[in-house]
């Protein structure tokens, strides 16, 4: 009987460390289009200008991607030249909405990852505002490591894919 209850204990602990473990999220949000959708034509004739204003700031900014050192979110000087750009072009089109992504390389836990992401969304959002981009038209959004850009387990691979990208909405 006193052997019995160390092993009862102990299968008891496994069952209730098993119910606690995380289980990956059915489905990932779906993934953006890298070139938006060509214009489609409302029921009314017009047609939408997302493809082409989207097209035009990739054409006129420096680019739309900004990248980070490892387990970093600070905005470098390279980055600043990049989002100072993104900003010109953005007060010359104040109609136009973004949505600032979040990115990671491979390293590191899923939350942990999609955290980083975020602070660096936010990190590019709260450079953009204070050169007089309004915060209303910036969104933000945090992939983690799941979408990375470069495959590879590198560290070339890596610095490709800590960044925060910028996208056109409208």
């Amino acid at each position: 009987m006193t052997k019995l209850v160390p092993s009862l204990m102990l299968g008891v602990a496994l069952v209730a460390t098993a119910a606690c473990s995380k289980k990956p999220p059915k489905e990932l949000p779906p993934a953006p289009t890298e070139t938006p959708v060509a214009s489609q034509p409302y029921g009314n004739g017009e047609t939408t200008q997302t493809s082409s204003m989207s097209e035009q700031f990739r054409r006129e900014v420096t680019s739309d991607t900004i990248h980070f050192g490892l387990d970093q979110s600070d905005i470098d000087q390279e980055s600043r030249a990049v989002l100072d750009s993104q900003a010109k072009w953005l007060v010359a089109h104040p109609n136009v909405r973004i949505t600032l992504e979040g990115h990671c390389d491979e390293r590191g836990t899923r939350e942990y990852n999609l955290a980083l992401g975020d602070r660096r969304a936010n990190a590019a959002k709260n450079y953009l505002a204070a050169q007089g981009v309004s915060a209303d038209r910036i969104t933000t959004i945090s992939y983690g490591k799941e979408r990375p850009v470069a495959m590879g387990s590198d560290e070339a691979s890596w610095a490709q894919n800590r960044r925060a990208v910028t996208l056109v909405l409208n």
